[in-house]
């Protein structure tokens, strides 16, 4: 088979690179993106490699451009993406590249301080100029102020004491400003540690002001304190420094002051006037980085991933040539070869490349080529776990399989359309939704499952075509096939009035889907719909549980593994045909032979359960007697069929059991005897690496390498899982059922409870309540039946693919190829580089 169902076919190849050619040739298969290098320095430490100091500068200019990045989206300046990805530059021009950011670093850092200073000064002088606004209050009021009651309350009873006729009582203060969410416990603390011997008065800033070091707004309090002598007044200063307030002289003459705030408003003027054009030049500086800062950003990170990656080459002898190892694509292996003589080409070497292939026993990588389409679904299957190398791809048929099955318990027309159209608006939006590049998490899932969703709901409205249900409604297309045999009275007066298939019914099957009468159906409505899902519910795990059997065969076949493709292969779909498939075929001749319109023996009355005729089977009990004028069997020669069946079913368990544990030891035990006469006289540590080389060219060295204990263990737990998984698997599958009644049942909840009472309203009003009703109705719909109701049918889909179908053939043990490639680095970011 191709690649689109096997993972590509990889090959183990040995690189020789002249040292002025490897770091050009290593951008070439980086632009290209299909070699993963192995690490041939493993025990070497990273800070004694060879290329390790050009990481390191790599690293320097990456921590630059963030610098620039960060003060770019302080200021909301766009930066220019034009979604090109530049060559990676020349090794001389690193430093050029090291000079330019070198340079625009010093100058943005040396604006940010000299901005930061004058904002200092700024706020200083606002401060200021608050302050001498603020305090002419206060020592208006205090000159108004001055008799001996006042003094005492300032000053206590000693300084009533000490204020006595012929001494001048002279008052120190000071001034500043302080955090207006400090000021309660400033207040508290001058008045604890002074006793009461300090008078404060404070006034609050209206505007608020910027903090020059991180740019918040900030509110704050004027305050004056008056005091007494030096000693309150060296206490009063601790205490204000403490509480990190900010201390301005202050004149006491009013002279002074208008003086002093005449020329603060002054400095303030000429300080706006240089911050604007401080701000215009560092805008200016901004705005010509922005333009480049994303190819400099490219042409850093793949530098430093060249770099990376040669580090993991080996040096030869001479230290003239570079050796690496490396996975490649055998399908392009000319391509990858095309790469390097460009690589050699441009960096002017005579020494072409050399390209050898190893051979090697090692599991290679695991690589499936996807594109946009196919890329999701194979996300599904890597989830569960990569691929074995080879190993038969599930991802190309889940692109079918996977919205069918939740198409079949998520099927309604109306809600499989809004799906439909939402993942449609997305692969039409793809690439300006791509370009945005957001970090909301559920939206770039939703917008990674955009072809999925839009299968979902395409295969949603078919299957709700099938079901002939709108919003648990049904579209009267085709008519009915069912009529009225009664009169108008009767049916009025009988709520749970039955047709009858013999006298209401055309007989002709319905042209597509059911029957639009089944929708307004009471009390068989639910009993019909049951009978009809559960029975497609069981036919479509069946075969999808076949179909993985079937997939083994491919893998079987494909690695050569005979005893695997008779011993587990034939028993385990010999087992599942004549058992379940068995049913599904009962199923399909119930529908064909019996009907309500058949006379006995194949009237309705007639026809068997197939779950209890199922259960007879396994048990080998006789069937219950039947009606009278019935027949006890569906066809001839049923329980010999049945018997034969069961026993034929039960004895591919020991098959599947005990066959290929035994063969392998049998094979063992004969490579042992064939060993001895030629080994003669050699040692069993000899003997035992004959065998052990001996193993890996035939496709079975993984079971020759396990002992014969684990062998048989993982031989029974392996069929114990599926005997017992066949019939467990088998009811999982009835959750397609049980979702689908939910579903639909769920519908009609909300239709029948909320949009119905809009419609039943007449006139005016009734209009406006049914806009309100029906918002509310497409609110829940929209929210519970589409978005919860369809993740929880896509989660049951996941679990029926990843446990009861993969579990068939798919082991998901190997591990994914990661090529050296540019693209992913780039979105990936640093991180990636360094991984």
């Amino acid at each position: 088979m191709g690649s689109l169902f096997r993972s590509e076919e990889m090959a183990l190849c040995q690189l020789f690179l002249q040292s002025e050619a490897a770091y050009a040739c290593v951008s070439e298969l980086g632009e290209l993106g299909l070699v993963q290098f192995r690490d041939l320095n493993p025990d070497v430490n990273a800070f004694q490699r060879k290329f390790v100091n050009e990481v390191r500068r790599c690293d320097e200019m990456e921590r630059k451009l963030r610098y620039l990045e960060k003060e770019i989206k302080k200021d909301g300046i766009p930066m220019l993406d034009t979604g090109e990805s530049p060559e990676a530059p020349q090794p001389r021009e690193m430093i050029d590249l090291e000079a330019t950011f070198e340079k625009l670093e010093n100058e943005l850092r040396e604006v940010n301080q000299n901005a930061e200073a004058l904002k200092r000064n700024f706020l200083e002088l606002t401060e200021l100029k608050h302050i001498l606004r603020k305090t002419q209050v206060f020592f208006d009021e205090m000159a108004d102020n001055q008799n001996e009651d006042e003094q005492a309350q300032l000053l206590g009873e000693e300084g009533v004491r000490a204020s006595q006729p012929g001494q001048n009582l002279k008052l120190g203060f000071v001034a500043g400003v302080i955090l207006r969410e400090r000021l309660p416990a400033f207040e508290r603390m001058l008045w604890r540690a002074c006793r009461g011997n300090v008078f404060l008065r404070q006034a609050m800033i209206e505007t608020p002001l910027e903090d020059p070091t991180n740019g918040d707004q900030v509110h704050k309090s004027v305050f004056i304190i008056f005091f007494q002598g030096d000693q309150l007044k060296t206490r009063v200063k601790k205490i204000c420094e403490g509480f990190r307030a900010t201390l301005y002289p202050c004149p006491e003459a009013p002279a002074d002051r208008r003086e002093m705030a005449m020329g603060v408003m002054t400095r303030i003027e000429d300080l706006n006037t240089v911050l604007g054009q401080t701000q215009d030049h560092r805008h200016r500086v901004l705005v010509a980085a922005a333009k480049n800062l994303k190819n400099w950003f490219v042409k850093v990170r793949k530098i430093k991933a060249i770099y990376h990656t040669l580090n993991l080459f080996n040096l030869d002898v001479t230290q003239k040539c570079l050796i690496a190892e490396c996975w490649v694509p055998l399908l392009d292996f000319e391509t990858i070869q095309l790469a390097l003589r460009r690589g050699t080409e441009r960096s002017g070497s005579s020494v072409p490349p050399i390209l050898n292939r190893m051979q090697t026993f090692e599991n290679p990588p695991t690589y499936n080529r996807t594109n946009k389409f196919t890329k999701a679904f194979q996300a599904l299957i890597d989830a569960y776990g990569v691929a074995s190398y080879r190993e038969m791809n599930p991802a190309p048929y889940t692109i079918i399989t996977f919205p069918f099955l939740f198409a079949v318990m998520f099927g309604d027309l109306g809600h499989g359309a809004i799906m439909a159209l939402f993942g449609l608006w997305m692969i039409r939006k793809e690439k300006g939704l791509a370009a945005q590049k957001t970090d909301n998490e559920i939206w770039n899932i939703f917008f990674g499952g955009r072809y999925i969703i839009f299968l979902m709901g395409v295969f949603s409205m078919y299957t709700g075509l099938i079901y002939n249900d709108i919003f648990s409604k049904s579209l009267n297309i085709f008519g009915s096939h069912w009529h009225m045999s009664y009169n108008k009275s009767t049916v009025m007066e009988n709520k749970f009035l039955q047709l009858s298939p013999k006298v209401d019914y055309e007989g002709a099957p319905y042209p597509f889907g059911m029957d639009p009468i089944w929708q307004v159906a009471g009390a068989n409505k639910i009993i019909f719909h049951n009978a009809y899902k559960m029975k497609i519910s069981i036919i479509f795990g069946v075969i999808h549980m076949i179909f993985g059997v079937v997939m083994s065969w491919h893998n079987h076949t494909y690695f050569r593994n005979r005893i695997s493709l008779i011993y587990e292969f034939i028993p385990q779909l010999i087992f599942l045909l004549l058992l379940f498939f068995y049913m599904v075929l009962l199923m399909f001749i119930k529908w064909i032979k019996f009907a309500a319109t058949n006379e006995k023996p194949y009237s309705e009355a007639c026809a068997p359960s197939i779950l209890i005729t199922f259960i007879d089977m396994v048990l080998f009990n006789t069937p219950k007697p039947p009606p009278d004028h019935c027949e006890t069997y569906m066809f001839f020669g049923q329980h010999f069929i049945q018997v034969l069946f069961v026993l034929v079913a039960v004895g591919c368990i020991p098959v599947m059991l005990l066959a290929k544990p035994l063969l392998i030891m049998q094979a063992r035990k004969q490579a042992n005897e064939e060993v001895q006469p030629i080994a003669g006289a050699t040692s069993d540590a000899e003997t035992g690496g004959v065998s052990n080389g001996g193993s890996h060219g035939g496709g079975g060295g993984h079971e020759e390498e396990e002992e014969l204990s684990e062998i048989f263990i993982h031989q029974s737990i392996h069929t114990i899982e599926y005997v017992l998984g066949s019939v467990s698997h088998t009811a999982s599958y009835l959750r397609l059922w049980a979702l689908s009644l939910a579903h639909a049942q769920l519908a009609e909840v909300l239709w029948t409870m909320v949009l119905s009472i809009g419609l039943k309203q007449e006139g005016p009003v009734g209009g406006i309540v049914l806009t309100c009703v029906f918002a509310f109705w497409a609110i829940l719909t929209v929210g519970i039946l589409v978005l919860m109701e369809g993740l929880s049918a896509f989660l049951h889909t996941l679990r029926l693919h990843w446990v009861e179908f993969q579990s068939k053939f798919y082991k998901g043990q190997g591990y994914a190829f990661q090529p050296f490639s540019f693209d992913a680095i780039i979105e990936n970011g640093a991180a990636a580089a360094e991984e």
